[in-house]
């Protein structure tokens, strides 16, 4: 181990051992105390902000695929990780090494104790990540940061830069405790990323939702680019390791775009990102004229179609085995479970679906277990690594009121769940027990990011920087949707 990676085990449990990111304090007293301490940082570029209930992760790394397409240098702030702290910051699409995590985190260091002793609360976790990233896109320099909220958006730490795009992927109901129990309420929370004069881009949303954030555009004098009006997908079809895609979007059409991720709801991930980059472009060409602005052009073709070939969403429907076929996906709130189903529906012929969970205990566990019950064959229920994960005898109990018991098994540890779920794909592929034709069994694990993270560590062993290996046809190049979940993608 070098002396850098050392540090870096000790700046990791340093920041892990402030105030976690489940406990928040509503305030941006805190981070405005610290990011004016470091310069205001995040003023040194632009900014596009990405918020949502699910899809936020997926959309920001699109998003930030495009625009290094473009030729743009780019910052990157992500929530949560999947295997490494080191892969929430990330610099012309590669993660921070070591060192310079290590360098970035004792720039900051000085100035923590001050605000700590200033304010009613210390910094946070995320926050002190946060100002790291703002800190390290300003010296790079990057051309342009996409940046995606941890919780909400008015009172996330994230909210003292000012986005030229802000992007809204859909809205459902999660994080009540924080941001209430309807549609309503949360979207009113998330529309505080809209600031004056931007644009922004809302994917499909509920219609309490639209209405709030549409009542926010008006009020800021923001412009809207709606999906299913001012863009989106005119076609989609399955292909080898993905989807073939044509895309209406702000400047221009795109036809032929092969995106090698499964599922509708990315196909509407991927036409955000594409909206949001449009936006950014023709705001940058707006503001760089001097007399009258000309019409911005649609982008390139073929840097759209090379730039769609190369996104990936690690943790997302990854395929990170292939016999029996083994997916991970980060899905944590119904919303999420239900596309991950009809994705899985859609692109995958499964005659048994075998699906281990793990989640945290304070999700709405029984919707989750209603979207899984009509699809899952066999039901194994287990722990992942974080403290705040479902204990699973008592997952047990509320899946086999759902699933009954005899399709339900609950084991202690994760590996040994998945031990038991291999096993389980593998009997099905091989035949019934009368002598039966062989299936085709595909082995889920679900239910959190960290949940994903840890199976992917388990099966993979890919470290930042590295693919999962996957079957022909995909191209999953990056590793890997608040709060260990409820900070980060949400889908």
């Amino acid at each position: 181990m070098t002396d850098y990676e050392a540090r870096l085990r000790e700046v990791e449990r340093e920041i892990i051992a402030r105030r976690p990111e489940h406990s928040i304090e509503p305030s941006l007293d805190r981070i405005k105390a610290l990011t004016g301490l470091l310069g205001d940082p995040q003023r040194a570029y632009p900014v596009i902000h990405i918020t949502g209930t699910n899809g936020k992760t997926s959309t920001a790394r699109m998003t930030e695929t495009l625009l290094r397409a473009r030729g743009l240098r780019t910052g990157l702030f992500t929530s949560p990780h999947l295997t490494s702290i080191r892969e929430r910051i990330c610099v012309d699409g590669e993660p921070l090494s070591a060192e310079r995590f290590v360098d970035a985190y004792e720039e900051v260091l000085p100035y923590l104790a001050l605000v700590d002793e200033s304010q009613p609360a210390s910094l946070s976790f995320f926050e002190v990540l946060t100002a790291m990233a703002f800190a390290v896109f300003a010296d790079a320099p990057v051309d342009v940061a996409v940046i995606e909220v941890g919780v909400g958006g008015t009172w996330d730490c994230t909210n003292v830069a000012d986005g030229a795009v802000a992007v809204i992927t859909p809205i459902s109901i999660d994080h009540v405790r924080y941001l209430g129990n309807t549609v309503t309420a949360i979207a009113t929370d998330k529309a505080g990323i809209i600031k004056p004069g931007a644009v922004a881009v809302l994917a499909q949303q509920p219609v309490e939702a639209a209405e709030v954030l549409l009542r926010r555009v008006a009020e800021v004098g923001a412009t809207v680019a709606r999906e299913g009006i001012e863009f989106g997908v005119t076609s989609r079809q399955l292909a080898v390791g993905g989807q073939l895609l044509s895309v209406r979007g702000l400047l221009g059409y795109y036809e032929d775009l092969f995106l090698p991720l499964f599922g509708a709801y990315q196909a509407g991930n991927a036409a955000c990102a594409l909206a949001a980059v449009e936006a950014f472009a023709g705001a940058s060409a707006t503001g760089e004229q001097d007399g009258p602005p000309d019409e911005p052009a649609a982008l390139d073709d073929a840097l759209v179609r090379g730039a769609f070939r190369i996104m990936s969403s690690p943790g997302r429907l990854e395929i990170v085995r292939r016999s029996p076929v083994t997916i991970v996906d980060a899905a944590h709130n119904p919303a999420g479970m239900a596309a991950t189903v009809a994705a899985l529906d859609e692109a995958f012929a499964a005659t048994d679906l075998i699906a281990i969970l793990a989640v945290s205990e304070d999700k709405d566990v029984p919707a989750i277990l209603d979207e899984l019950e009509p699809v899952v064959s066999e039901l194994v229920v287990t722990a992942n690594s974080s403290p705040r994960s479902a204990d699973p005898a008592k997952l047990a109990e509320l899946a086999s009121a759902v699933f009954g018991p005899d399709r339900v098994r609950a084991v202690a540890r994760l590996d040994d769940a998945i031990e038991l779920g291999v096993g389980l794909a593998d009997e099905a592929d091989a035949g019934s027990a009368d002598g039966g034709p062989p299936g085709t069994a595909v082995l889920l694990i679900t239910g959190s990011v960290i949940t994903a993270g840890d199976a992917r560590l388990l099966l993979t062993r890919a470290t930042p920087g590295e693919p999962a290996p996957g079957p022909a046809g995909t191209a999953h190049d990056d590793p890997g949707d608040d709060l260990s979940d409820d900070i980060g993608d949400e889908a």
